[in-house]
This record gives C-alpha cells, structure tokens and sequence, in this order.
C-alpha cells in the first residue's frame, strides 16, 4: 500500500470486495507540487502530448475509473496473477504511477499527468504483498509489448532476479521497447530488479533540493526523478475524482521518466531505446561533482531539454558515457499557432491596418500638391 504523509480521508467507500483497499485523500486543488513544476510538462505540449504512444504501467494494477484517464485512454489490463478480484488496483501503487505518467488536465484539480495523449495498459503482476515474484515480473513485461507498448514502467520492482527476468527485458528491447524501473530498495546494499539489469533506464529519486531518497545506488542508475512531496491519481474513487499526497516513495521516480520516454518516442520516434536513454543522461542536470553519483546517476531529469534538444556531433554513442563537455544546444518548444479562423481575421485586420496607412499616405500627397499648384517639389 502507499505510505502516506497525512491521513486518508474517504470519498467513496469501496466495493465490498476491496475491504482494506487504497481509496483517495480528496481532489487536489493546491497550487502545482513542485515535481510537476520541475518536470513542466505544458512547456512541452506545443511539441507533443504522447499521442500514439502505449505505456504499460506493471506492478499493482490500475484503476481506470478515475475520470482524470479520460475516455478511451486505458487500453485495458493484464492480469498475471489471476487471483479473484479482476485487475483492478487495490494496492493503489499503480494508480499512482499511471497518473503521473498520463493523467489528463481537469478544471477540478491543478494536477496533471507528463504525457495526457498516451495510452496506458494496466499490468497486474503483484497484489504489492511480499517481493514480487521476478519470474512472473517477466511474463508481465512479454505480455506488456507483446499488447503494444513502446514504454513499459516497473511501478513496483522485484527484490530478487531470474534468468527469465533478464531474458524478458532483452527480448523486449530487441522488439524496440524501453524498460524504465526504479531503484527503490530499502535495505542497504540490496537491489530492485530489473532495475539493476542490463539494458534497463534505471532511475534513481531526489527531493526538492536535489538529495537523494531512496537507499539504493549503484552505477546502473542513469538518472534521478522527483520522489518527495508526489501527488497523483488515486485508486478507489468510484467513478470520481481523487488524488493522493503527500507521497514519498523512490519507486515513483520512474513514473516522470516514463511519461517523458513517452513524449520522446511520440516526437522522436526513430530513436531506439539506447539513443533515448543517452539523450536523458545527456540533457539531465548534473549532479554535484558533475556525476556520476551512485544514487542520482547523470543528474535530475530535464524533460523539456531531453525533447526539445538539438544535441552536438560529439555525443556519445548509444551506450557510452555522457561527457560534460557535451552539452546539448536547445531548440525552444514552438508556441501553437493560432487556430485557422484567427489567423484569417488577423489578417484582415492586418490589412485594413495597410489600407488605412496608404488612404493617408495618399490624402497627404494630394494636400501637398494642391498647396504647392501641383509644381514637382524641391530636393533640399
């Protein structure tokens, strides 16, 4: 279940099969949290929403009867574990997560999601008691591109590897698909899988003034993400509205990155899962000391710079290591143009400008000539 800053409070009591189930704190109507902020997803809209883009949120589940997913939106669900219940989202982590990826913007609340346009697939492969098996974790990453998606986020990690998990995040990436996973290990020394696996763009977490949350560190992490002070979609509402904060949890990190792989791939969708993943690292605000630190990796994700960047000749290939010396040149976000009817009556008005200019043009000259008996003037 999600731990929480503040105590629930109930909208909606949940089905009588979800005794215990997440449910929502209330709608938030508080000024933007600061992740979202940071991450400043309208800056990136006039470019793209994520549309054409599928994300699989694996982990918990995912509740789409939150109205903030929007109609359409929530392609449907897999269910690996195939307990009674279905694959709606009792834990409440997979909810979260989703909604940080997509959640659509509302009048009722100042939240919103990175990529509103994409599609999500919730995937069930936990209930979120225990580890996680890291066996069945790799039947839901198949099942995930195997149903179309380009991005898939491992909203709840595993403690433990397996070679069917290490084999699954090989096949999906040689389908073209990216693999984002969060370090969230709580216990020193100890590692999130697949996180820690090749060929994953692991993703560390930092509060608002760059620290590090989460225990876990290596050098398999690439980047770092909002992990403090989180808000998002929660599970439970009933058909309406509801949110969930403060949260802080590491593992939600790698939702913002997912949401931003997903504005990238919409944008971009030539490049493959190393370019992307080297054009995060690339663009991410350095950590002090210039990185690479073990738990922030190449630094705090910039989600505008990532998408809108023109990087140099010398960035490094897919794979290597990001220079600080290879700085990208950033090309700002367009602003969107004025719809059709607009730029007709701009136009127009334009022109009544024009024709106003040379009806006085003209009745000067005509002024200046009866004065002076229409004689050609003199040059001075």
């Amino acid at each position: 279940m999600l731990a929480l800053a503040a105590p629930l409070v109930v909208l909606a009591a949940p089905p009588a099969h979800a005794a215990g189930c997440a449910v929502p704190k209330a709608v938030y109507t508080e000024p933007a949290p600061w992740p979202q902020k940071l991450v400043d997803p309208t800056r990136i809209w006039p470019l793209t929403r994520g549309a054409g883009q599928v994300v699989a949120i694996v982990g918990t589940g995912l509740d789409a009867d939150n109205p903030q997913f929007g109609h359409g939106r929530v392609l449907g669900a897999i269910d690996v574990v195939g307990r009674a219940g279905g694959v709606a989202d009792c834990d409440g982590r997979g909810t979260f997560a989703a909604g940080i990826v997509g959640a659509q913007p509302e009048d009722s609340t100042t939240f919103t999601g990175i990529a509103p346009e994409a599609r999500l697939i919730g995937v069930r492969y936990t209930n979120g008691e225990g580890p996680g098996d890291p066996n069945q974790l790799a039947t839901a990453i198949t099942r995930a591109q195997q149903a179309g998606a380009g991005t898939i986020l491992v909203a709840v990690p595993s403690t433990s590897d397996s070679p069917a998990l290490r084999a699954a995040v090989q096949q999906v990436r040689a389908a073209g698909a990216v693999v984002v996973s969060p370090a969230a290990a709580t216990q020193a020394g100890a590692r999130s899988y697949p996180t820690a696996d090749p060929g994953v763009l692991a993703v560390g977490a930092a509060d608002s003034a760059g620290a590090a949350v989460q225990t876990e560190s290596g050098d398999y992490v690439a980047l770092a993400a909002p992990g403090a002070d989180l808000v998002s979609t929660a599970a439970g509402a009933a058909g309406k509205d509801g949110h969930l904060w403060p949260v802080k949890d590491p593992t939600f990190a790698a939702a913002y990155v997912a949401g931003t792989v997903a504005l990238l791939r919409a944008y971009r969708p030539a490049m493959t899962p190393d370019q992307i993943t080297a054009r995060l690292t690339l663009t991410a605000s350095r950590p002090p000391g210039g990185g690479p630190d073990p738990k922030l990796g190449w630094g705090l994700l910039d989600a505008y710079t990532a998408v809108s960047s023109s990087l140099p000749a010398s960035a490094p290939a897919p794979g290597g290591t990001p220079s600080a010396a290879a700085q990208p040149v950033v090309q700002p976000a367009a602003a969107p143009g004025p719809p059709a009817r607009d730029r007709l009556l701009g136009g127009l008005a334009l022109a009544g400008v024009v024709v106003a200019v040379l009806a006085g043009v003209v009745t000067a000259a005509v002024r200046r000539g009866r004065a002076r008996g229409w004689r050609p003037g003199r040059l001075d």
